[in-house]
């Protein structure tokens, strides 16, 4: 008998911030395992903007491999789900998934599942999965952050989720935005308890990052006499 295919299902809302997203789904695609992606409607004007590429119901598979960049016929179990489409599988807490990530996570997209409101996939299948007491992750990115979304990432923590802002972090040694953008990928699979390679971890070595960095770097190698 076949395993049964339990996904992870990552929902990319219209906060800027798409990066996160790429890197994110292609990580877990790299860990090998399947995923099932949401894209909201303010998230495709999002892709549109930071990226050029549209992201079309009826094409999602030629607009997905160019978003990702790989090829998406090469073994990535990748299925997409239409926000519109309230009675597709991830809508019913029976719908076999291992958990989810809203990435990025807009103030609307947070507020929206805080309070329940299921008014498209993205937010009805976060509310699922924190009723079935699933791993669910939430990157909210905007900044400055009012009271009034400081309260709704509260009612989300309270209700399960964790809340993980798209902040990275200097000490692996990052040299330009790609490592950045994967430190908090990396961070995001850390909490999927995903294995990966995203960066470089914290040993308590002072400067080991950097050094390393320096090491890999030719241009910070001295030329050869």
């Amino acid at each position: 008998m076949a395993e049964q295919r339990r996904p992870w299902i990552v929902g990319m809302s219209g906060a800027s911030g798409t990066p996160y997203a790429r890197a994110v789904v292609g990580a877990l695609l790299d860990a090998g395992a399947p995923v099932d992606l949401i894209v909201s409607r303010a998230a495709r004007l999002t892709v549109l903007d930071e990226t050029g590429r549209p992201i079309r119901d009826g094409h999602w598979r030629e607009d997905l491999a160019g978003f990702l960049g790989r090829d998406l016929a090469a073994g990535a179990d990748l299925r997409y789900w239409p926000a519109g489409d309230l009675a597709a599988g991830p809508s019913s807490g029976s719908y076999p998934a291992r958990g989810m990530v809203v990435v990025p996570a807009s103030t609307a997209a947070c507020a929206g599942i805080a309070l329940g409101l299921s008014k498209d996939l993205l937010q009805r299948a976060a509310d699922v999965n924190l009723k079935e007491h699933r791993p669910v992750v939430v990157v909210p990115r905007e900044t400055p952050v009012p009271r009034s979304h400081l309260v709704q990432l509260l009612a989300l923590h309270d209700a399960g989720a964790t809340v993980l802002p798209a902040s990275p972090a200097f000490y692996a040694g990052a040299r330009d935005v790609q490592q950045l953008v994967d430190f908090v990928a990396g961070r995001v699979l850390d909490a999927l308890a995903v294995p990966h390679t995203l960066y470089l971890r914290w040993s308590g070595r002072l400067g080991e990052a950097r050094l390393a960095a320096d090491t890999n770097d030719p241009a910070s190698r001295p030329d050869p006499e």
